[in-house]
C-alpha cells in the first residue's frame, strides 16, 4: 500500500501534512482491520457490521463533514484521502464506506432539517447506523426520471411500492435513502426522497448478489411491500428530488474517477513488481523490450488521469465542477 510513483509531483501541494497523517489513519486502518479478513468477507458477500463501528471510531466515516453533527471536521480532501487508499488497498469490501460518506451523508448534511442532521449524521459517524441510497430498479437502470417507485402520500405520510436493485450497502443497511414519485404524472418533477427505516414492515432484501468484482461489498435488492414512511421522513421538498440528484451526481462521479484513477495507479504498480520477479527466457519479463513499451503507455495514461482527476477534484472544492461539458 505505498505510494505509487505515478502520482503527479504537483499532489504535495494538493494536500497538506494534515491530509497525509489522515492518509496514514486510513492505511493503518485498512491494514489491521481490513486487509486480513478481506478474502473471507468475499467469500461471504458482505463485510461485517463490527467493521462499520472500528471505522466510526477510527474517524474515517464523514470525515469531511462538520464537527458540530459528528463529522471529522476536514475538507473534501480528507473524503478523497479515504477513497484514495481504499482503492489503492483494493479493500473493496469497505468500498460501501464512501457511499455511505460521500453520497449519503451529503444529502442528509444539504437538504436535511436540522432536526434530521443532528438526529442522524452523528449515527452514521459513528457506524452505528449504516446508510444506502436507493436509485437503480431493474427496468429503469440508472436513469432516475424512469423509476417505477412509488410513495402515495397517506395521512401522516407515504406509502412505499417498488423495486430497487444494485444497492451497494444494501443487506447492512439500516437506513436507505430511496428515490421514488410523489406525482408520477409529472415525470422527472415528481420525484421526492425518503429517508426509509430498513426495519419497517413491508421492507426486504434480497440475498447479496453474487458478482465478477468487488465481492465483499453488499450488493443487493431491495423491495418495499405499501412501506410506511412519516412524513418528517422525507428529505427535502417535495417532487424537488431530480434536481437534488443531479446535484449530488457532480461528487458521485468524481468519487468514481477518484478510485479509477488510484486503481489504475495500483494496478500498474502490483504489474511493474511482478515483472521484476518473473523470469522468461534467463531474464526478468521487466528486460523485454516489447514489455517495457507497453509499461511506459500505461504509466503515461496512469499520469494523465491524475492530473484530469486532480484539476477536477481543484474544481469541484471551488465550486466550479459542473454536470455540462466547458
Amino acid at each position: 500500500m505505498s505510494n505509487n510513483s505515478t502520482q503527479s509531483n504537483s499532489r504535495e501541494n494538493l494536500f497538506s501534512p494534515e491530509h497525509e497523517l489522515f492518509r496514514q489513519t486510513v492505511r493503518r486502518f485498512l491494514e489491521k482491520e481490513v486487509l486480513p479478513f478481506h478474502a473471507d468477507w468475499e467469500r461471504e458477500g458482505r463485510a461485517p457490521r463490527e467493521i462499520w463501528t472500528r471505522a466510526g471510531a477510527a474517524g474515517l466515516l464523514l470525515p469531511d463533514l462538520p464537527a458540530e453533527y459528528g463529522g471529522g471536521g476536514g475538507d473534501f480532501l480528507h473524503f478523497a484521502v479515504l477513497v484514495e487508499e481504499i482503492a489503492t488497498a483494493l479493500a473493496s469490501g469497505v468500498s460501501g464506506f464512501t457511499t455511505h460518506s460521500g453520497v449519503v451523508a451529503p444529502y442528509l448534511l444539504h437538504f436535511g432539517t436540522e432536526e434530521q442532521k443532528h438526529q442522524w449524521l452523528p449515527r452514521l459517524a459513528s457506524g452505528e447506523v449504516i446508510a444506502a441510497i436507493a436509485m437503480t430498479e431493474p427496468s429503469a437502470g440508472s436513469d432516475v426520471k424512469a423509476i417505477r417507485t412509488t410513495a402515495a402520500k397517506v395521512p401522516g405520510g407515504y406509502r412505499l411500492k417498488g423495486q430497487k436493485t444494485f444497492i451497494t450497502n444494501g443487506w447492512n443497511a439500516d437506513r436507505v435513502l430511496v428515490a421514488a414519485k410523489t406525482a408520477p404524472e409529472a415525470g422527472r418533477h415528481g420525484i421526492s426522497l425518503l429517508w426509509v427505516d430498513a426495519h419497517a414492515e413491508g421492507f426486504s432484501k434480497g440475498a447479496p448478489l453474487d458478482k465478477l468484482g468487488q465481492k465483499a461489498q453488499d450488493t443487493t435488492e431491495l423491495f418495499f411491500d405499501d412501506v410506511f414512511v412519516p412524513a418528517h421522513d422525507r428529505l427535502g421538498e417535495e417532487n424537488q428530488a431530480f434536481t437534488y440528484l443531479m446535484r449530488g451526481l457532480i461528487q458521485e462521479r468524481l468519487m468514481v474517477a477518484m478510485r479509477c484513477a488510484s486503481l489504475l495507479e495500483a494496478s500498474l504498480g502490483w504489474t511493474v513488481d511482478y515483472a521484476k520477479e518473473r523470469q522468461t527466457f534467463g531474464k526478468a519479463l521487466i528486460e523485454h523490450q516489447h514489455l517495457r513499451f507497453q509499461l511506459a503507455e500505461v504509466k503515461t495514461l496512469a499520469y494523465t488521469t491524475r492530473v484530469l482527476v486532480d484539476h477536477c477534484l481543484v474544481e469541484h472544492m471551488k465550486g466550479a465542477l459542473g454536470v455540462k461539458a466547458q
